[in-house]
């Protein structure tokens, strides 16, 4: 009796401790079954109003209208007596500053309003809101193995990304509650020894569309933990008059 209870203990501490190895893929599906129970990321259509603030400027606020089927992006970014926009529709690009296709040089030059950065922007705003399920993408190197890191005290399951050009030349690292597989924090850097880069801490849950997405996401410094700035998103448009 006693040996039939030992191997019976052996049998279900093997399936609990096997049960709590995760590869990658399946610590990035648990994630996405999270954030994306619906999967309604992929046919995505909808708008994100995201303000930002940081400690040496005044307060922009970005409307952000996304329609991922359509292949159309557009951001209007609002600041003091500024507005630019910059659309992507099927790849056929249009800039606006205050309303006007008409453009100086120094505006342009001012604002970054170009084509070129317009793609950049688009690329920005559907991987960071789009996570984790971006990291299903074909050109995404995810490393099979599930690290464990402690973060301001909590350990997480954390999953790594070592991009390649012409993706990027970045490390990223993505830490996951290890109950709920909740995305909390994403720390990237430019080159690692130098502990150069950022991390970005999230806060709150924004459902949008079928999707949670961070709410808030608070930025700092790698090197030395400086506070750089923070950007809340809702459904509904602020008021940053």
């Amino acid at each position: 009796m006693t040996k039939f209870f030992f191997q019976l203990f052996c049998a279900f501490y093997t399936t609990l401790v096997l049960g709590q190895d995760l590869t990658a893929s399946q610590l990035l599906n648990k994630a996405i079954a999270f954030h994306d129970p619906q999967e309604k990321w992929a046919d995505f259509s909808g708008q994100l109003f995201i303000t930002m603030k940081t400690p040496i400027s005044s307060d922009r606020l970005s409307e952000i209208t996304l329609n991922l089927p359509q292949q159309y992006f557009k951001l209007v970014a609002k600041k003091d007596d500024i507005t630019t926009e910059q659309i992507l529709d099927k790849g056929n690009c249009k800039l606006l500053f205050n309303g006007s296709d008409k453009i100086s040089e120094d505006e342009a030059k001012k604002h970054r309003l170009t084509c070129e950065r317009t793609d950049m922007m688009k690329n920005y705003y559907t991987y960071l809101y789009g996570l984790p399920m971006k990291l299903k993408d074909q050109r995404t190197p995810l490393d099979p193995k599930v690290y464990k890191k402690n973060f301001k005290g909590k350990v997480y399951d954390v999953l790594k990304v070592a991009y390649k050009e012409p993706v990027g030349n970045d490390t990223w690292y993505f830490y996951f509650d290890p109950e709920t597989y909740a995305l909390e924090v994403y720390q990237f850097y430019h080159d690692e020894e130098k502990n150069d880069g950022e991390y970005i801490i999230l806060s709150d849950l924004e459902e949008i569309n079928g999707v949670k997405m961070p709410k808030i996401r608070a930025w700092y410094y790698n090197k030395d933990d400086t506070y750089l700035g923070t950007d809340t998103l809702a459904k509904i448009a602020p008021n940053i008059d």
